[in-house]
């Protein structure tokens, strides 16, 4: 029997496998699905892929757990420029994905995952992240679904605090309450705004998108177009600037 994590290398995750170790729990690796942008540009923002490669994956590593890295062979650049054979939209690229249920995820994430799970020997057990205090999400466990969080007691703010003290706790916390793909529709204003202002060669990429000529849709997300957000955010970053020399003349 062959014991694994599916793995974000967020809190929850990175709790689970801490709990393994520290309770002799056994578990023989973990599986990180790396949804890409393109061929080149992964779909993780670049601090929490630098944490990824450089901290969490060499940590459980020193410690016997080897990581298994999978990758689609669709990009989110290939789900973006496909194009749409029926419906309304036949003829048009389907362009950015519609929030809510997520078809990178289904196009991108799940099929390497699945495609490696079926090699795998039967009985293998899935460790998941779900915290003690996710009743509801931990009534649909399937019986070859295990949650140490919920075995042990740890609650998400447990798994914060023991992420912290080994240093697993990926820096994408400091702006945001879970992880996600940077071109995520579901994304909030928050996660938006960090990507504008720290990744602005990101953020061109997506514009440059916005451009293109006979999408699907024109929208980003439920509410804006990227064209929309940028422009919002610049007026934000303005108004900012304008403060700021206010408060250099009053002072």
């Amino acid at each position: 029997m062959k014991h694994i994590i599916c793995s974000s290398f967020g809190k929850d995750s990175n709790a689970t496998a801490l709990l393994a170790l520290q309770h002799g729990e056994p578990l023989d690796e973990i599986i990180y699905t790396e949804v890409m942008f393109s061929k080149e540009i992964s779909g993780e923002l670049p601090e929490h892929t630098q944490f990824i490669y450089e901290t969490a994956i060499p940590y459980f590593e020193k410690r016997g757990i080897p990581t298994r890295v999978l990758h689609a062979e669709k990009t989110y650049l290939d789900c973006f420029y496909h194009v749409v054979s029926r419906g309304n939209a036949q003829g048009k690229l389907a362009a950015f994905p519609l929030a809510g249920r997520c078809a990178i995820q289904r196009d991108c994430k799940v099929p390497p995952l699945e495609a490696y799970k079926e090699s795998l020997p039967p009985g293998t057990v899935s460790y998941l992240g779900l915290a003690a205090d996710e009743p509801i999400r931990l009534e649909r466990l399937k019986p070859d679904q295990v949650s140490l969080m919920a075995k042990y007691g740890v609650t998400e703010q447990d798994a914060f605090a023991m992420c912290r003290q080994e240093g697993l706790l990926s820096p994408l916390y400091e702006y945001s309450h879970r992880g996600g793909c940077w071109f995520c529709p579901n994304a909030s204003m928050t996660e938006l705004r960090h990507l504008y202002r720290a990744h602005p060669d990101l953020w061109q990429l997506m514009l440059e998108l916005q451009d293109t000529p006979n999408k699907a849709t024109e929208r980003f997300n439920r509410n804006f177009t990227f064209a929309e957000l940028d422009l919002r955010f610049r007026l934000e970053g303005e108004q900012l600037s304008f403060y700021d020399q206010e408060l250099e003349v009053e002072r």
